[in-house]
């Protein structure tokens, strides 16, 4: 016995060595190479870090990415993990602008494969690209064969580092606005120019996050006037985009940002940025996360965001959107059902006044609560809203609501993550798909558990994972969910939203389509009010 539990064990390693030589796992760029690795657990290979731009530090804090330095002392060893760019209290690191990547395994012998790029969330004030083995969205490469494509997830930098506004930023040569998002931009033109080394299509992209990381979709699409020149990708997938305020870089809200930092960092003056281009990174990182929570339930609306800096982001993306001037052929949103009410005071839906400010679930505090997260509408524009919103209403596969908490729940869900979905998606060249997901709670984020990170569920519900999730998976293989559709015929696919007028629905127990018509009216509404808000 024991002799046949050591032949099958030199027997699995050698097989192992051989699946190993096999595939191509030294990518050789022309500045530096990189040694990746292979799981026999999951049967991915990975690189999980290269460096895509040099650090961001000292006269580059603020600045767009500059080229890596060439790697000159031998193979660089990419197996191992990266540390986020700075947040919170004591996380992270400026030397951060790296992206891993992993696919099943490749040699040179066979055809390129379709890429994935991932921008993760957290309200552009937190988050990293950094994972483990098996990565994020893994199930969405295992949750069948028919697809193969490579995913890539770069960092890039968040809150103050990475979206500081004002007219400091702009007047300075070696400072950018929207530097997290030149960053995201950078990451998709090193994967065009070095994909290929790993088995990807550079003319086959797609991208992709969840939340922040589908309002970063979002901006990449609408980037450039729609002109990005070369195309970086043709297919956008939109999870819940997470797209708040888009001011101006110079306008007064964005402005006080810029002039806040200065003060809490004790930078304010004549030389203000070099100041802070100086200062400590817990300095900054301790007056950024002071802003950030400074508008989060007073105007329900997180500080850092991306602003029209007239070069990258030339327009609204209500604007851009409506006059299709857009990066992207394929576009696919999503939104969840009960997702604002992630972000509204908690407080609208108690008796009793809570929190801070306080609100209780009476008109009056929901009043109050509508002009504080739309200070720019006049009371003509608030009733308006009101009547689009009644106080007993109804919404897409939600019959009927009656309390203000889902009523306020809606509006933000609305203006800041489903009419970006829905005209992020619309706005697409050649197809566009939109999906709403209802299985209880339906709040943000709640959709993740099917395709971020393995877990039981995928195994207990295995008709929505192989229905939602392979939607997502068909998408990106082809521009197309339902191309590899992996539900029987008594389950709808995902309908084409421009041609049919209808939306994919995610339920408990499988799938149906319905009609946008609300959900449209509504969007259209906000569009026309929109640069009162502004988005």
């Amino acid at each position: 016995m024991g002799l046949n539990l050591l032949a099958l064990s030199i027997l699995t390693t050698l097989l192992w060595c051989v699946q190993v030589q096999s595939q191509d796992l030294v990518a050789s760029l022309d500045y530096g190479t990189f040694q990746g690795s292979y799981s026999s657990t999951y049967n991915i290979s990975y690189w999980r870090k290269i460096p895509f731009a040099a650090p961001p530090t000292g006269e580059n804090r603020f600045r767009a990415p500059q080229p890596p330095a060439s790697i000159l002392n031998g193979t660089y060893n990419s197996d191992q993990t990266f540390d986020y760019c700075p947040q919170r209290t004591v996380n992270g690191t400026e030397d951060c602008l790296y992206l891993g990547l992993y696919s099943r395994p490749w040699t040179k012998s066979q055809p390129l494969r379709p890429v994935v790029v991932v921008y993760y969330g957290g309200a552009f004030i937190e988050g990293g690209g950094s994972f483990s083995i098996p990565p994020a969205g893994y199930p969405v490469l295992n949750v069948s064969g028919s697809n193969n494509f490579i995913f890539v997830y770069p960092n890039y930098r968040v809150n103050a580092f990475g979206f500081l506004p004002g007219a400091e930023i702009a007047a300075s040569p070696t400072s950018d606005l929207n530097a997290g998002l030149l960053d995201q931009q950078a990451a998709l033109v090193w994967t065009n120019k070095y994909i290929s080394q790993f088995g990807g299509d550079p003319k086959n992209v797609s991208i992709w996050g969840q939340s922040a990381g589908g309002g970063s979709v979002v901006a990449q699409v609408i980037a450039n006037g729609g002109k990005t020149n070369p195309p970086l990708f043709t297919k956008a997938l939109a999870s819940s985009p997470f797209w708040p305020k888009q001011y101006n870089y110079d306008a007064p809200e964005a402005q006080a940002i810029y002039d806040t930092l200065a003060n809490l960092t004790g930078c304010a003056g004549a030389d203000s940025l070099q100041c802070l281009k100086t200062v400590d990174v817990q300095t900054i990182r301790t007056a950024s996360l002071v802003i950030s929570s400074s508008h989060t339930y007073n105007t329900s609306s997180y500080t850092w965001a991306p602003v029209t800096d007239g070069v990258f982001l030339t327009q609204s993306l209500s604007q851009a959107t409506l006059k299709g001037e857009v990066n992207t052929d394929y576009g696919f949103g999503m939104y969840n059902q009960h997702e604002g009410e992630n972000f509204i005071p908690p407080g609208l839906q108690n008796s009793n006044n809570s929190g801070t400010p306080a609100f209780n679930s009476s008109l009056a505090s929901f009043d109050n609560w509508l002009a504080g997260f739309l200070p720019g509408f006049s009371k003509g524009q608030l009733d308006q809203v009101k009547i689009h919103y009644p106080a007993s209403g109804s919404s897409e596969e939600l019959p009927s609501y009656n309390t203000t908490y889902i009523r306020a729940g809606l509006i933000y869900r609305d203006v800041v993550l489903a009419c970006p979905a829905y005209w992020t998606a619309r706005a697409a060249h050649k197809k566009s798909y939109v999906g709403q997901y209802t299985i209880s709670p339906a709040k943000h984020g709640s959709d993740t558990i099917y395709w971020n990170q393995v877990n039981a569920v995928q195994k207990t519900q295995p008709l929505i994972y192989q229905g939602y999730t392979g939607a997502f998976a068909s998408f990106f293989q082809t521009g197309d969910p339902n191309a590899h559709k992996l539900t029987n015929s008594s389950e709808p696919g995902v309908p084409e939203t421009w041609q049919t007028g209808e939306e994919f629905v995610i339920e408990t127990d499988g799938f149906v389509t319905t009609k946008v018509d609300l959900l449209n009216e509504r969007c259209a509404f906000w569009r026309q009010v929109a640069s009162y808000i502004p988005i």
